[in-house]
């Protein structure tokens, strides 16, 4: 992923102006939980926006519209990425597009209902991707996920939900060619990026002749 600066700039302001603009209004909330909450947002949206995320998704839980789908979203649009919000089966669509209209993003975001593992398996090469830990078969997505192997980024939300305790650096640390780190961002999120591994390169040893001459 080549940094871009500037687009992480630009996302990073406009998140944090819908923070202050939207967390205390009433008519952008979904059930009783605002929808923005100023926990990690900015940093989210300027780490997608900054690496130029070209594919984007967010698989949620029974949450429909997260903070982080705003995140995500703000980053979409000021880099013209694709964004797909893969929604639980109870969500309604037509909800979460009032949700996103709050914020003008309801045309960033792709919303799709469906089998999460299934719907998954149609996106390779994802740049950018959150899993939120409450879905019952998130392990099994963290090891069908189809991300970009020469960088992207896998956020991990409602890590108190968790089973096992695995994290998604741990799962794919068995792949060939790819290493990963992973850091606790915020309450119940951590992030691991992957990239290629460096290959060590070969030490060249060149040969000369010295000749002396009485």
């Amino acid at each position: 992923m080549k940094w871009s600066p500037q687009d992480a700039m630009k996302a990073y302001l406009h998140t944090l102006q819908l923070c202050k603009t939207h967390f205390n209004d009433q008519e952008c909330t979904l059930g009783t939980r605002n929808l923005i909450q100023p926990q990690c947002m900015e940093f989210i949206s300027a780490l997608a926006a900054g690496n130029q995320a070209k594919l984007m998704v967010q698989i949620t839980s029974d949450q429909g519209i997260t903070p982080l789908s705003i995140a995500l979203a703000v980053a979409a649009k000021h880099t013209k990425a694709r964004f797909i919000c893969i929604l639980h089966q109870l969500q309604d669509i037509e909800d979460c597009k009032a949700q996103l209209s709050c914020y003008n993003l309801e045309d960033v975001v792709e919303l799709v209902h469906g089998d999460p593992c299934e719907v998954i398996m149609g996106f390779k090469n994802i740049d950018f991707a959150v899993i939120d830990c409450k879905l019952e078969d998130y392990l099994r997505l963290f090891k069908i996920i189809d991300v970009n192997p020469r960088g992207s980024v896998v956020v991990a939300s409602n890590l108190e939900s968790r089973r096992n305790g695995a994290s998604f650096g741990e799962v794919v640390k068995g792949r060939k060619g790819v290493e990963y780190v992973t850091r606790s961002i915020g309450e119940g999120m951590e992030l691991t990026r992957i990239r290629l591994c460096c290959k060590p390169q070969k030490k060249r040893y060149k040969r000369f002749h010295v000749t002396f001459e009485s």
